[in-house]
């Protein structure tokens, strides 16, 4: 587009050259000038609606304040049902602390009731009443954080309470507290007796245990066998290793089903009674082992002993007790 200017002063003609640029330009400024006169007329206008008391404005003015109210009223609704899922995990993780507890507590040995008697028990608590102050959201929220630290702290407390307690229960049912043979007389003790073959003062180094040949003998706690031989002293033996060295020993067997290298469990059946080996009758030699020395048994199977199978331990100085 060409414009040509004409002056009267000096009779010349001018001409100026408007390109789509240069129109493209002049548009955007005058929306820019449009838009903002518009904008500060709005202002102006909604600022003294109510001065100028103009009905139409007025209403215009509450929607805009209705619809802020409301655009709070659900952010703080949003704030709310966030902070109520957080105390529902928190409440599903006490839960899980609880279910812990009382494995804690089958594990340790305790009743469930014993545990709730004594959380039942309150604290004496008192001093002055000061008027409680609503807690802020930021407030509430550093509270519930907080509260959810203590939550997982104890949880790992008790999840390393509970693998200990797990630990010591598997020790202690690899210790050998279980009776071998179901028999009624403990004929031979641990310690000094007079020897049934040469009626000499000799040490026995177990306790032998009185049954008819074909009596299952059965481990005393799990383990490994570790040796299975005929022995020239102990006849048919089994050995097993129950950890941390130490050994079971269970001599004379008539028949032995354990095999060299299996492993057993606590009660199985592993040989039957016999009198094979330096014996005078059907027994089973029983022995306990600590780093290969021999230990009483009866300090191992004193609860099974005691506990409802009746074996009457005596000190037998008789020439024919078994060996």
């Amino acid at each position: 587009m060409h414009i040509i200017l004409v002056s009267d002063r000096l009779a010349t003609a001018k001409t100026l050259t408007i390109t789509a640029r240069h129109l493209l330009l002049a548009f955007v400024g005058l929306m820019a000038l449009v838009l903002s006169l518009s904008t500060l007329f709005s202002y102006v206008t909604v600022r003294h609606a109510a001065e100028i008391r103009m009905p139409f404005l007025q209403d215009l003015v509450r929607a805009v304040s209705l619809e802020e109210t409301q655009k709070s009223k659900e952010f703080v609704r949003e704030n709310l049902n966030a902070m109520a899922v957080r105390l529902g995990q928190m409440q599903a993780q006490l839960m899980r602390l609880d279910s812990l507890s009382e494995r804690l507590a089958a594990l340790a040995g305790v009743k469930p009731a014993e545990i709730k008697a004594q959380e039942a028990v309150k604290d004496g608590r008192g001093g002055p009443l000061i008027q409680p102050r609503s807690l802020s959201s930021k407030e509430l929220q550093h509270a519930l954080d907080a509260l959810s630290h203590q939550v997982e702290a104890r949880s790992d407390t008790l999840s390393v309470l509970e693998s200990q307690l797990l630990e010591e229960r598997i020790k202690k049912s690899l210790l050998p507290t279980s009776l071998p043979v179901a028999a009624q007389w403990n004929a031979s003790a641990f310690g000094w007796r007079v020897d049934p073959f040469t009626g000499e003062a000799a040490i026995h180094e177990g306790v032998d245990f009185t049954a008819a040949v074909g009596t299952p003998i059965k481990a005393a706690a799990a383990g490994i066998v570790i040796n299975v031989e005929r022995h020239p002293q102990y006849g048919n033996m089994v050995e097993i290793d129950h950890g941390n060295d130490l050994i079971t020993r269970y001599a004379h067997a008539s028949k032995v089903f354990a095999k060299q290298g299996a492993l057993v469990r606590r009660g199985q059946k592993i040989a039957e009674v016999g009198t094979t080996g330096r014996s005078t009758g059907p027994h089973l030699h029983f022995e306990v082992r600590i780093h290969g020395v021999a230990q009483n048994p009866n300090r191992f199977l004193q609860q099974a002993l005691t506990g409802g199978t009746k074996v009457a331990r005596r000190q037998s100085n008789s020439a024919t007790a078994p060996h």
